[in-house]
């Protein structure tokens, strides 16, 4: 699997997540990713419970794709050992406090002098300008104050509620990867790499396009309406006889063969009902009288009727239904790893297709320190110099006993 970017060099500096998915994105799409952790690792190593075998599952996650080496960047050592691999490298990805890399002697000026067409990649709580650069960022924070916790929920009145999954965490290592390949581009045809910045909070400000579509317009903030949407109706959860299901009937079309499949006549003589407007603006009385026909039908029956007609429909799984559905499969989006200590695992696909330059995971997620012995001979080191090194504590190899390292 080449990959579109195959021959990108790329030396993550990252930790926990919005990093690292940029990191794992670039991999998925042929990258070299060389992930550089500290001492006793990544802290995404020690987000346990789940483990499998004493292996972080988050961790996991994270850095399948990748090659792992650990320095001790407090040792002089360590850092030559950096300026070395950054040296000929594309890219590297940090997403540390503002100033760490600079206290490193890592900044990106003086990167940039010794390796112009370095892209310094910076993912960041709220950017490296502005009044907020130099705070430290959460998933948590961002998504509350860039208004994503106030338009998510049941209702008014109801208290905050953050999305369920960390959305500015994995959405900034998303935009940051395509960030990262278009200055790619740009390098490609210049030799010139560049800063490429991006943050959480940027990142959650993104998920709000509707949203503050609506409050240009009218100068009123919105506030959550559960699943429904904040412009179309009906287009959102309804209870059905087993659960629920969603139903995308979000334009007239789509709103009238609804009532075909509920049998409902008297909604489509309804005037409250006639136009999406006035579903909209009438949604608390829609709702009710269409679920007064879902929740007599199972879940799988109105689907059935809703493919046979063209209505855009969909059950609301659990993640381990997800996992088993057989359009997830076929997308590839359920890989099978085989992890050197943790044995048999599973984790997500890469979800873009390439027709001519396929992507795709390519290796489990390193144990600590697994690459690190062959890192430094590719790069010149020999093996007594990596022997001293290790001694002295300023790189970390996996122990004799690690699988990594006996070859399982």
């Amino acid at each position: 699997m080449p990959g579109p970017l195959s021959g990108m060099k790329v030396i993550e500096l990252a930790h926990i997540m919005a990093g690292p998915v940029c990191g794992l994105m670039l991999a998925d799409m042929g990258a070299e990713v060389i992930k550089v952790e500290k001492p006793d690792g990544d802290d995404s190593r020690r987000f346990l419970p789940p483990d499998v075998n004493g292996e972080s599952a988050a961790y996991m996650m994270m850095n399948r794709g990748k090659r792992g080496i650990a320095l001790n960047l407090k040792d002089p050592e360590a850092v030559e050992v950096l300026h070395k691999l950054l040296a000929d490298a594309d890219v590297v990805i940090e997403n540390y406090r503002m100033g760490t890399m600079e206290r490193l002697g890592l900044g990106y000026e003086t990167l940039h002098a010794e390796n112009p067409k370095l892209i310094y990649c910076e993912i960041s709580g709220f950017g490296r300008t502005g009044p907020y650069a130099h705070r430290g960022g959460f998933d948590l924070i961002a998504q509350g104050m860039s208004g994503l916790m106030s338009i998510t929920g049941e209702g008014p009145g109801r208290p905050p509620v953050k999305p369920g999954a960390p959305i500015s965490d994995i959405t900034s290592g998303i935009i940051a990867a395509m960030g990262v390949a278009s200055a790619y581009a740009h390098a490609l045809q210049t030799g010139q790499g560049q800063r490429v910045d991006t943050s959480l909070f940027e990142a959650a400000i993104t998920q709000t396009y509707w949203q503050s579509a609506i409050a240009f317009a009218t100068g009123v903030a919105p506030g959550p309406e559960g699943s429904a949407h904040p412009i179309n109706a009906p287009y959102q959860a309804f209870r059905t006889a087993d659960g629920y299901i969603n139903i995308g009937a979000a334009n007239q079309k789509n709103w009238e063969r609804l009532i075909q499949i509920l049998d409902a006549p008297e909604l489509a003589n309804d005037p409250r009902f006639a136009t999406n407007k006035d579903r909209r603006v009438n949604l608390d009385a829609l709702v009710p009288l269409i679920e007064n026909h879902t929740k007599t039908c199972t879940t799988a029956s109105l689907l059935e009727q809703m493919e046979a007609i063209g209505l855009p429909a969909g059950p609301v799984l659990s993640v381990t239904e997800m996992h088993a559905d057989p359009q997830a499969k076929a997308r590839e989006m359920i890989v099978a790893l085989d992890h050197p200590v943790a044995g048999p695992t599973k984790t997500l696909g890469l979800p873009v297709k390439f027709s001519k330059t396929p992507g795709g995971v390519r290796c489990p997620a390193p144990v600590l320190g697994q690459h690190t012995r062959e890192v430094l001979l590719e790069l010149g080191y020999g093996h007594a110099e990596i022997d001293a090194m290790v001694s002295g504590q300023a790189v970390i190899v996996p122990r004799e006993d690690t699988p990594a390292v006996a070859g399982r």
